[in-house]
C-alpha cells in the first residue's frame, strides 16, 4: 500500500509539472520564469504513440509484437506523430486525390492500401521530384516510366499525369506480384527493385519481405507505409483534429481534347479564362511552354471552372468522415 501511494505521489507530482509548464503556452505568454527556465526548456509535454500489437495490409494481419517489427513501427509513427505540419497536410491532400486514386487501384485488381504507398512516395506532391529523377505521385524514374507505358520528354511528362501515372503503377503492381505472390514483398521492390528482393529473400531464407535485413531506407519503407495508414485511419487519436472546412477539395474542371500542336500555352490559357499558373497546375504533365504534337496524338487538358476555383468551405465533404471531427 505505502509502495503504491509512492508511486500515485510521484505520477501526481509529473502530471503538475507538465500542466504548469504548459500554461505559458496556453495562455499565450511570451513570459518564462526563471525558475521556470532552469528545470525545463520545452514548455510541453511530449508522449510516445502507442504501437498497436498488429495491423493489416490487403487483409493479411502483421504481427506487431516481435521486437524488431515492433520498434520499426514505432519509429515511423513518432515520425508521422509529430511531423505535425505533414502529416496534416497529407491529410488534407488526400481529401483531392484519394477519390481518383482509389478507383483506378479497384479497376486493376490493387489493394486499396497501395494508395499509402504513394503518400510516402510523394508526401501527396504532384509535381515532386527527386534528387535522383523521380517523378510525380509515384515517383517513376524516366525509364519505367516509359517501360509501363507514360510518355517522358522534356515537353510531356505523364509521370505527373494523375490517372495515367496510377494506371502505369498498376501495371508494375501487377507485374510483381506474379512473381512474389505477396503485396508487401511488392511494395518493397517497389522501393528497392524487384532483382534486389529476389536475391535477398533467396539468399536469407526469408519467407517475409519485412523479415530481410534491408538497406535502411527499404527496412523503413514498409513500415512508413503501414504507418500512413494506422495514422490515416485514426488521425484524432494522434492528435490530428480537421473540421471538412480544413480539407483540400476536389477541383471541377472540365475536359477539353487536343490532337494538333499549341504553340503557346500562354495564349491557351488566357483564351480558356484561366492563368498559365492555373493551366499547369492541373495538367503539371506539361513541361513547356508550347504542346509539340507532330504525330497528331489526342491529349485531355483539364480547364477548372470558374466556380469551381474559389473556396467554399460550406461546400467542402470530407471523403473520409474519419479524417474530420465535425
Amino acid at each position: 500500500m505505502k509502495k503504491q501511494t509512492k508511486i500515485n505521489y510521484i505520477l501526481t507530482l509529473i502530471l503538475v509539472f507538465c500542466i504548469g509548464a504548459s500554461i505559458p503556452v496556453l495562455t499565450g505568454s511570451s513570459q518564462v520564469t526563471e525558475q521556470h527556465s532552469a528545470k525545463s526548456e520545452v514548455p510541453y509535454c511530449v508522449t510516445s504513440p502507442t504501437v498497436p500489437a498488429q495491423v493489416t495490409f490487403d487483409g493479411e494481419t502483421i504481427d506487431l509484437r516481435r521486437y524488431d517489427r515492433r520498434e520499426r513501427m514505432d519509429r515511423e509513427m513518432m515520425a508521422f506523430t509529430y511531423m505535425h505540419s505533414t502529416t496534416m497536410l497529407l491529410i488534407k491532400r488526400a481529401n483531392r486525390y484519394f477519390p481518383i486514386i482509389e478507383p483506378i487501384l479497384k479497376a486493376n485488381g490493387i489493394p486499396d492500401d497501395f494508395k499509402y504507398l504513394m503518400v510516402i512516395e510523394s508526401n501527396l506532391n504532384n509535381i515532386a521530384r527527386s534528387p535522383a529523377g523521380a517523378a510525380g505521385l509515384w515517383q517513376f524514374m524516366p525509364a519505367t516510366g516509359r517501360e509501363f507505358g507514360l510518355e517522358v520528354n522534356d515537353n510531356v511528362d505523364e509521370r505527373y499525369h494523375i490517372e495515367k501515372a496510377t494506371v502505369a503503377a498498376c501495371k508494375y503492381f501487377k507485374q510483381a506480384y506474379a512473381k512474389y505472390g505477396d503485396w508487401m514483398a511488392v511494395s518493397a521492390a517497389y522501393n528497392a527493385g524487384q532483382g534486389r528482393i529476389s536475391s535477398q529473400l533467396d539468399k536469407q531464407l526469408a519467407s517475409h519481405a519485412m523479415d530481410l535485413w534491408l538497406v535502411e531506407e527499404t527496412s523503413r519503407y514498409m513500415f512508413r507505409i503501414l504507418a500512413a495508414k494506422e495514422i490515416f485511419n485514426n488521425p484524432q487519436r494522434y492528435g490530428f483534429l480537421l473540421k471538412r472546412e480544413h480539407l483540400y477539395p476536389p477541383i471541377p474542371y472540365k475536359k477539353v481534347t487536343v490532337s494538333t500542336s499549341i504553340n503557346d500555352l500562354n495564349d491557351y490559357a488566357k483564351s480558356q479564362g484561366i492563368t498559365y499558373a492555373q493551366l499547369r497546375d492541373t495538367n503539371p504533365w506539361l513541361r513547356d511552354t508550347s504542346l509539340r504534337n507532330k504525330t497528331g496524338k489526342t491529349y485531355t487538358l483539364y480547364i477548372p471552372t470558374q466556380e469551381g476555383m474559389y473556396y467554399d468551405p460550406k461546400k467542402t465533404e470530407a471523403y473520409n468522415k474519419q479524417w474530420v471531427i465535425d
